[in-house]
């Protein structure tokens, strides 16, 4: 809803999320897309004002791990941390998202 009132005043919003169900991400999809018609409450995904954009950074979970300078993986494989994403809770991949970057199969500098 914040980025709304900044897409209200024209600007272009970026923001970055983990956002592990796909339910909650076409919910701000269509918020998005409504917002950008004029109507809030429009659900057509075909119309002609697409704002939402979304980027898929795709890594499977070993490559998570592996980059997990805080031990949260470790900790929730422990159970410490309950309902952690792609190991006690699930993660559903976009079916549509406008760019996948694979992050997990290529190094910082490809």
């Amino acid at each position: 809803h914040v980025a709304n009132l900044f897409m209200d005043a024209g600007m272009v919003v970026l923001t970055a999320f983990v956002s592990p169900f796909r339910s909650d991400r076409d919910k701000v999809r269509t918020l998005v897309n409504g917002n950008a018609n004029g109507n809030a409450n429009n659900n057509d995904d075909d119309s002609n004002s697409n704002e939402f954009i979304e980027v898929y950074c795709s890594a499977d979970l070993s490559t998570c791990e592996g980059r997990d300078t805080k031990g949260l993986y470790a900790k929730a494989r422990a159970g410490v941390i309950p309902q952690f994403t792609g190991v006690s809770s699930p993660y559903e991949a976009p079916e549509k998202a406008e760019l996948n970057v694979l992050t997990g199969s290529r190094t910082l500098e490809e």
